[in-house]
């Protein structure tokens, strides 16, 4: 037995601490205090919907529902679009609250789409047959670059390949 989290394990935790980080944000007092949970809830979610988009849900290709992997790409873009925002502002803008408060309940609505007991998008994959742990390896290798590249060189713009032909402000 490995004690390396299998795929769906590594992506469960994730999902966990940022549940965690959203509430810690609503309960926080302090402009200081919410912007670095703000940065906190950003960097999570950037790297946990990179390694789903550069690993997970590859391997997902035809082993779970098309529309379920669409949807799922299309709500990280909406939630890049909104990291995006916050990332730029800080606890003293107009909306900045109400960006976090509406992130949270997308990646709310997400997790419960992965998570589902039995049409959900991790127990569809894990019906599949797909190797997890070497997913899990894979994840958790990535993840571990991603995080040291961004915490020395920020968040990069996030691609949103679902969204087309809309500039935004």
């Amino acid at each position: 037995m490995t004690d390396k989290p299998d795929a769906i394990a590594l992506l469960k935790a994730d999902h966990r601490k940022v549940e965690g980080l959203f509430a810690d944000f609503e309960a926080a007092k302090g402009d200081g205090k919410k912007k670095k949970l703000a940065e906190e809830i950003c960097m999570e979610l950037t790297v946990h919907t990179k390694i789903e988009e550069d690993v997970f849900y590859p391997a997902c290709e035809g082993a779970v529902e098309e529309d379920l992997l669409q949807e799922a790409y299309v709500e990280h873009d909406g939630a890049k679009v909104l990291i995006a925002e916050i990332e730029a502002g800080g606890p003293d803008d107009e909306f900045y609250d109400a960006k976090v408060k509406v992130l949270s309940e997308m990646i709310e609505h997400h997790v419960e789409e992965e998570e589902k007991r039995v049409e959900g998008m991790f127990s569809q994959a894990r019906k599949a047959g797909l190797d997890m742990d070497s997913l899990g390896e894979q994840m958790a290798a990535e993840k571990e670059k991603l995080i040291a590249s961004y915490k020395s060189s920020g968040l990069p713009r996030p691609e949103t390949p679902t969204f087309t032909g809309t500039t935004l402000a």
